[in-house]
């Protein structure tokens, strides 16, 4: 008899417990919300900053789930969960594939309010949500849970955790105004906001699925590499229309790339100044 314990999604879920959040913690959100507004006005795409309208993130004080639940499930069917922090994988990954989000409930005190090592609410609200308003994004993160259930079959988690971080968590898009962010892991970060964006040194790379994949990344640091997508629509076609079963076939040859690498194929939109004094120096150039 198999003593293997069953793992269950509601183990995994909590009361949001919106009463119980102090006046100080809500003006921790406040200014946090403020700050973040003002630095993303010109660097993050338009779909992400109409989701912050849409779910009315700025309506005072965080945000009470029960309340944008009821506009985000009216758009797109997804809804928000409140979990007491990192849960299992296959437990993350079934709700996303039923439309939900996990979220943390916890909001970072005044004294991490550049950076918190854990998804807080701000990071998870903030960052994550407002895109899950979007019909077509809102389809790649449910299609990203369905795949990461299958991934845990393959072995191959750490291949699919690579595609979430790259897009789901640090992506950037290309727009008609230029590349913006839509990435919840720079959009909820103040600096990370800018960095992606204005300064020269780390890369910024056409997305391709294969070579996201195999790429490793940074969690403790800037990334030094981002790769841009051209739309969601693209994003979607790329992956949710794609068979993963010959591509993890492929990976398990093992190989990966340092996330500061700049590969013959690649299509580079910006090389970044580590990688160009490097090439300069290996090509005797510098």
């Amino acid at each position: 008899m198999s003593t293997h314990a069953v793992v269950r999604d509601d183990d995994y879920v909590i009361d949001q417990n919106w009463p119980g959040y102090t006046a100080d913690e809500h003006a921790v959100w406040d200014f946090l919300y403020r700050r973040q507004r003002d630095i993303l006005a010109d660097r993050a795409d338009e779909a992400l900053l109409a989701g912050h309208e849409a779910l009315n993130l700025n309506r005072g004080g965080i945000p009470n789930f029960a309340e944008i639940n009821k506009e985000l499930k009216a758009r797109t069917g997804f809804t928000v969960v409140a979990v007491p922090g990192l849960v299992p994988d296959e437990v993350f990954f079934n709700h996303l594939a039923n439309r939900r989000f996990p979220a943390g409930q916890f909001i970072r005190g005044r004294h991490q309010l550049d950076y918190l090592q854990e998804p807080d609410i701000f990071h998870d609200v903030f960052g994550h949500v407002p895109l899950l308003t979007n019909p077509v994004f809102a389809d790649y993160m449910e299609a990203y849970g369905q795949g990461g259930l299958r991934a845990m079959k393959f072995g191959k988690l750490k291949n699919l955790a690579a595609l979430y971080w790259y897009t789901v968590e640090f992506g950037l898009i290309e727009t008609p105004k230029g590349v913006r962010i839509y990435g919840a892991g720079i959009s909820s970060s103040k600096d990370e906001s800018i960095f992606a964006l204005d300064n020269p040194s780390p890369n910024r790379l056409r997305f391709d699925l294969e070579r996201v994949m195999r790429t490793q990344y940074r969690i403790d640091d800037y990334q030094q590499t981002y790769f841009v997508i051209r739309s969601y629509d693209d994003l979607i076609r790329a992956t949710v229309d794609y068979d993963f079963a010959p591509l993890y076939h492929h990976l398990a040859d093992g190989v990966t790339h340092p996330p500061d690498a700049i590969l013959p194929a690649d299509q580079v939109i910006s090389a970044g100044t580590q990688a160009y004094a490097r090439e300069k120096a290996a090509n005797g150039t510098g």
